[in-house]
């Protein structure tokens, strides 16, 4: 497949790195020569030095016989003017845009752009995608990270095992005999620094953070059994009214359990627009660093506090003050991942990544197949993938003990029909069944030949 990427920032590098590891014709256009010269030094692609949205530049980048285009440049009219210079001129058959703006998000979402006035195949919204996540940090207080799957009855949990966890020093294979009733497995463990897939023979230690697949109906079962308290949220306290804070506060007035929310802002003109938003949600006018204010807000009430202004380190010391105030739970927005290491010492539970979170919705579009979802863990060290079997895939018709897997590669679960299965050795996988199987990076060309992705990409 042959794919052009322009913008060759965090976001268009992730994905360059990605698709040229798993043998993609990868072509990165910037402006910047530095972030091209960066991209074509540490990774297998070329890189083109220009305005993306000019024609000549993308031809000179092969747009006369692309496949795919990514535009995810700083600049949303750049990415929108881009993608249509490569249908009207090139017609490359698919094209992806990171937008920002809202009130182009607004108008594309409510569909008055028709794709043959703006042919983007698929807007992609960072702010929104960070909300979803925020979003799922809130319905898993316990977990560190949480992605869904199966239209959402399959969960994937983060959760860093403490000392009092009762099941450390046991090995998986015990648990499975302990729990054999609960549709969970453990697919991925951090220890030290690494992370790797674990052998029923591994044992789990305090201090490890484990990635672990469960039928969203165990989930609260799962904690429990890794220690984990389970608590219903009913008070947040969110820092942050702008595209973020206030796609977070609206999904909350949504939900039927009615969880209170109460938002802090800085700037006035952002914080009248929240409120005027909002109908039941309590917004703030002031500075999130006041404790005078938190208190206001009543953080020692809240079940936890979410930080999501666009300064890194006021969220992180926000975090800290919440906490020290009688908050049990801090969630963070970071997007210098340098502040990563400081999460578990400054006693953070959770942060989110835009970069981590537009790369994985990116991802889960443009692979091949009958890919139907993607999840990026860490720091694009791994990848967790939903698809579905088909006739050709080489894992169709067998049992699972058959299946020669790779080394860092787990199987989290199977669906078969509606039905959300835990996979043991004698599990067959049919054509039709879909799958979510956790791979390292560099083991997830192999998955992709397992599934037979590769031919049916468009």
């Amino acid at each position: 497949m042959k794919v052009i990427i322009c913008g060759a920032g965090q976001v268009g590098w992730q994905i360059a790195r990605h698709l040229s590891g798993e043998n993609n014709d990868v072509t990165v256009v910037d402006n910047n020569p530095d972030l091209v010269a960066r991209a074509t030094e540490t990774l297998d692609v070329q890189g083109v030095t220009g305005f993306a949205s000019y024609p000549d530049v993308l031809e000179r980048a092969g747009a006369r016989d692309a496949d795919m285009l990514v535009a995810a440049t700083h600049s949303d009219e750049v990415n929108m003017v881009t993608c249509q210079v490569a249908h009207s001129i090139f017609a490359i058959p698919r094209k992806i845009a990171r937008l920002r703006a809202q009130s182009y998000l607004d108008a594309i979402y409510s569909d008055l752009y028709r794709r043959e006035h703006l042919p983007i195949d698929v807007v992609i919204s960072p702010e929104r995608e960070v909300a979803e996540a925020a979003l799922r940090r809130l319905a898993a207080p316990a977990a560190f990270d949480a992605e869904t799957f199966f239209g959402g009855r399959g969960t994937l949990l983060g959760l860093q095992l403490d000392d009092d966890c009762p099941v450390i020093n046991t090995p998986l294979r015990q648990l499975t005999d302990l729990f054999s009733t609960l549709k969970a497995i453990v697919v991925g463990v951090r220890r030290e620094g690494r992370l790797f897939a674990p052998e029923a023979s591994d044992q789990l230690f305090a201090g490890d953070q484990i990635y672990v697949f469960a039928e969203t109906g165990d989930v609260n079962r799962t904690l429990e059994i890794f220690g984990k308290q389970v608590k219903r949220q009913e008070r947040v306290v969110i820092l942050g009214g702008g595209n973020v804070g206030l796609a977070v506060a609206e999904a909350l007035e949504k939900r039927s359990d009615r969880i209170r929310a109460k938002v802090i802002e800085l700037n006035r003109n952002t914080a009248e627009q929240a409120a005027d938003a909002l109908e039941r949600t309590v917004v703030l006018h002031g500075n999130g660093m006041d404790m005078e204010l938190l208190k206001e807000a009543g953080i020692a009430r809240a079940d936890a506090i979410l930080a999501v202004t666009d300064d890194d380190k006021v969220n992180i010391l926000a975090a800290v003050r919440g906490k020290a105030a009688g908050c049990p739970m801090a969630i963070c927005l970071i997007n210098d991942t340098s502040f990563i290491p400081l999460m578990e010492p400054l006693d953070i539970d959770a942060h989110i990544n835009p970069r981590a979170t537009t790369v994985s919705s990116i991802l889960r579009h443009i692979r091949h197949g009958r890919v139907r979802g993607v999840y990026s863990v860490g720091d694009a060290e791994a990848e967790v993938i939903e698809a579905q079997v088909l006739s050709t895939s080489p894992i169709a018709g067998h049992e699972v003990r058959n299946i020669e897997f790779p080394e860092g590669v787990l199987l989290g679960a199977v669906m078969k029909g509606d039905e959300v299965i835990k996979p043991v050795g004698s599990t067959r996988i049919e054509e039709g069944d879909v799958v979510v199987i956790f791979a390292l990076a560099a083991d997830v060309p192999e998955v992709e030949r397992l599934l037979q992705v590769s031919i049916d990409f468009f």
